[in-house]
């Protein structure tokens, strides 16, 4: 409580003296002057957060992309022509958005006689109200003000709080008003039963089943561990080429471990493409299409299983979304698996089907590259996906057969869906391991001859460049690692295709 002049003189020197409100403002009749790039800006905020609006426009000059809005919003209405002081009849929003300063403070002293309120693009000194910079996800809004002092630093601070409240907010949010409806009690009963509820939201209580990061370390450990005990000592007596591979190590060893290295390099700059870019080599190298898969996926075990733990340990990790894509991936990637495992015996058909594949792979990188700032600048929004299930089983599916896709597919759908990409990355890195270690235990199980140089230099050639591929990363445009990506990828998958042609029509 202000206790008298003290207290005001204390509040006068803490800064913003605004006081927040939020407007319905589709309960206001509002006039828009100007309709120029600045205009347009303060148009397209009024709308992406109040799309019911009733805007009248009045500039002599009307931008095209101003007109076009009037298409989708009817109730907006543009008159081309110079302001008039009749213009305020029946108004009570007034935004000014034109290069006319003697203009502005015209309207200005008629919005005063009026009673009007007045907001004036770039002149706090003639406002009456700010529009600040907001962030919105779903029915959670924020508005920021740094009480006309800098714009720049209010978009920034937008940003990063876009950036860092995740879109699944809304779903908290719709959650709890239900359970708010079904309290009982006065007012104090309900927010005392609402704060006890909500304290799980700061302090985890690890007693009820959350896995801790360290936890979560010690399982993949202890997997990875048991998973290569395992593996050594059933292969050691099964397969004739790894007992030889032991013993003598092929030449090609050393190819495959300079291609582990530098796929894995280019998958930590870009988040994606180590399978397809690896099982593209392998192919190159006459490797069979399920071989070169289980090189993949043996090699992935222990990368995203560390990446997996660090997004988790962030807290980068959906786990809602997790369980759904671990789940259905697992099943998806054993199935393919499975399938790919039967026909390595037909390997000369399933390899020019699998270099189709990842010269669509190929395709789609490029034009992921390409689009991506046309997005950004565009600011294209889509509707949130929530077929999880069958999109997990069939990145699942896909990976497996074709050695590669769980990023490209997944998380490229996640992110253009709407997902939040942190979130998207942390929850598809971290399904990656289990999908990787099911696949591989599918592919170990079902095939006689897993050439085991190329297995083992990719493991090693991919650990090399784990903590290096961070670093460099941040060096790199992600674009131009991209377009080479995918035109390497479009040209080994080619030539590839080109040779089954050959030999095709040659026998």
């Amino acid at each position: 409580m202000l206790a008298g002049t003290e207290d005001l003189e204390i509040l006068e020197k803490q800064g913003n003296q605004l006081f927040p409100i939020f407007l319905k403002l589709e309960n206001f009749n509002t006039l828009l002057v100007g309709a120029g790039n600045v205009g347009l800006e303060k148009l397209e905020a009024m709308l992406a957060n109040s799309p019911h609006a009733a805007i009248t426009i009045v500039a002599d000059r009307v931008l095209e992309s101003v007109n076009s809005l009037a298409d989708n919003f009817p109730q907006l209405q543009i008159h081309q022509r110079v302001f008039q002081s009749s213009d305020l009849d029946n108004k009570e929003l007034v935004v000014l958005a034109t290069d006319n300063h003697e203009l502005h403070k015209e309207i200005h002293k008629l919005c005063k006689e009026k009673g009007i309120l007045l907001n004036v693009a770039d002149t706090p000194e003639l406002c009456d109200f700010y529009l600040g910079s907001i962030v919105k996800k779903g029915n959670l809004k924020i508005a920021i003000s740094t009480n006309g002092k800098s714009p720049t630093i209010a978009k920034r601070i937008k940003e990063v709080l876009n950036d860092n409240i995740p879109s699944e907010i809304d779903e908290s949010l719709e959650n709890i008003n239900k359970l708010r409806n079904t309290l009982s009690g006065d007012f104090t009963e309900k927010v005392k039963k609402l704060n006890e509820i909500t304290a799980g939201l700061v302090t985890k209580d690890e007693t009820k089943g959350y896995i801790t990061p360290k936890k979560l370390s010690f399982i993949i450990w202890s997997i990875v561990v048991v998973f290569c005990a395992i593996l050594f000592v059933t292969l050691y007596e099964r397969d004739p080429e790894f007992n030889t591979f032991i013993n003598n190590v092929n030449p090609e060893f050393y190819k495959f471990l300079a291609a582990g290295f530098v796929f894995a390099m280019i998958d930590g700059a870009i988040g994606m493409s180590y399978g397809v870019t690896t099982t593209t080599f392998s192919l190159s190298m006459g490797i069979p299409p399920a071989s070169a898969s289980t090189g993949v996926h043996i090699s992935e075990i222990l990368s995203n299983g560390i990446a997996g733990w660090m997004h988790y340990k962030m807290g980068n990790v959906n786990k809602k979304l997790f369980k759904l894509l671990v789940v259905a991936g697992i099943i998806g990637a054993v199935t393919g698996a499975y399938l790919l495992s039967s026909l390595e015996h037909y390997s000369h058909y399933t390899k020019p089907i699998i270099s189709v594949y990842t010269f669509s792979l190929g395709v789609l990188i490029l034009r992921k590259a390409f689009l991506a700032q046309q997005r950004a600048k565009k600011k294209i929004k889509t509707k949130k996906i929530t077929k999880i299930k069958p999109l997990g089983f069939f990145g699942g599916f896909i990976d497996a057969v074709g050695g590669g896709g769980w990023g490209t597919i997944v998380l490229s759908s996640l992110i253009a869906g709407g997902r939040h990409a942190r979130f998207s990355l942390g929850s598809v890195k971290l399904s990656r391991f289990f999908i990787a270690l099911m696949s591989s235990l599918t592919f170990i199980t079902m095939l006689d001859n897993l050439h085991w140089y190329v297995v083992s230099g990719l493991v090693l050639g991919s650990a090399i460049a784990s903590p290096i591929a961070a670093k460099v990363s941040n060096k790199i445009s992600a674009k131009s690692i991209m377009v080479a990506v995918g035109v390497i990828v479009i040209l080994a998958s080619s030539k590839n295709i080109i040779g089954f042609i050959l030999s095709f029509f040659r026998s």
